[in-house]
Formats: C-alpha cells, structure tokens, sequence
C-alpha cells in the first residue's frame, strides 16, 4: 500500500525573520502558495478518484485519504479567509 504525505498548507521558511527584505516571503507570496497547494491538493485528489473508477487503483483507503486531505485543505482555505475577513471587518470599525 502507497501512503501518500500530507502537504502543509501553509509552509514559512525556516530562515525568515520579522523583517522580511524585499527578496523574501512577502504576504503575497504566501498567500499564492497557500493557492497553489489547495490546486494541487484538489487536483491530486480528482486524478486519484478517476484512477480508482478506471481500476488502476485497488484501495479504497489511499482514495479516501485523498479526499479528506483535500477536504480538510479546503476547510482550512476557508478558515484563514473568515479570519481575514474578520480582522478587516474589525479595521474598519476602528475610529481614528
């Protein structure tokens, strides 16, 4: 049986500080990171479940992984945007 890891959806780099340079790890960078890995996560699972339908792959269990590691990925996606949202609902009631 082929146990796939699970990918972070969010990775930082090891070597980065507080004061990010102007080559380092910006917001949008993470964030486009975040985005590429939800895809890949979404696209893994979609390519594994078309391999289990043809009968290229015997286990339901790598399939099932697939899908609630994609599942959980989109959840978490969803976590973070209600949480961004929120900061920026709360900024904006902020009175100066």
């Amino acid at each position: 049986m082929n146990i796939l890891p699970v990918p972070l959806p969010l990775q930082i780099p090891e070597n980065s500080t507080k004061d990010q340079t102007p080559a380092g790890l910006g917001f949008g960078e993470a964030l486009k990171s975040a985005v590429a890995n939800l895809n890949e996560s979404q696209t893994q699972s979609d390519e594994i479940m078309q391999k289990f339908m043809v009968g290229e792959i015997q286990d339901i269990h790598q399939v099932t992984i697939a899908m609630l590691e994609a599942k959980h990925t989109v959840q978490l996606a969803v976590e973070v945007r209600n949480k961004v949202v929120e900061a920026y609902q709360e900024i904006s009631r902020m009175q100066l």
